[in-house]
């Protein structure tokens, strides 16, 4: 899919979604909304979902996809990464990833981005993997940092 295309498609999404969720206050139904939309509209997401900071651990929270890792080893794998550096990270073959954590033997690739309140904080990620080498590119980083923000801050809606 071309950049263009693609970032069109991410708009109409994100447009959807601001239609859900702009009456709806709670974090959580606006993540748990987002993470369906995105999972049924993008045929290369198999998993996808937020992994939450909890007591300094990474803990599974809304998804969509397989059973997911509940808890993951803390600064280990491609979420951790996201942390740590406080940007999107975007693994072509997660099989050459340093330190991949493997919730599912069928994740050929992943992006992860990370997740702020309204303070700016992280305290969390979005990780989506996909069944496919090569599925993510700068374009769904950009974009999805972009949804991400309807998570806490209303001035986007």
């Amino acid at each position: 899919m071309k950049s263009t295309q693609k970032e069109g498609r991410y708009e109409r999404i994100r447009q959807q979604i601001v239609g859900l969720i702009k009456e709806i206050p709670h974090a959580d139904a606006r993540m748990a909304t987002i993470i369906a939309l995105l999972h049924h509209k993008f045929e290369y997401y198999y998993w996808t979902g937020f992994y939450l900071l909890r007591d300094g651990e990474l803990i599974v929270s809304q998804y969509q996809g397989p059973i997911a890792c509940l808890k993951l080893k803390k600064n280990t794998g491609v979420c951790w990464a996201g942390i740590n550096t406080k940007a999107p990270v975007i693994v072509p073959d997660v099989e050459e990833f340093p330190g991949h954590i493997a919730c599912s033997s069928q994740s050929k690739s992943e992006i992860v981005v990370p997740l702020r309140n309204k303070q700016g904080e992280i305290i969390g990620v979005l990780d989506v993997d996909s069944k496919d080498l090569n599925s993510f590119d700068d374009t769904d980083a950009k974009e999805l940092e972009k949804i991400l923000l309807l998570v806490y801050d209303n001035n986007m809606i």
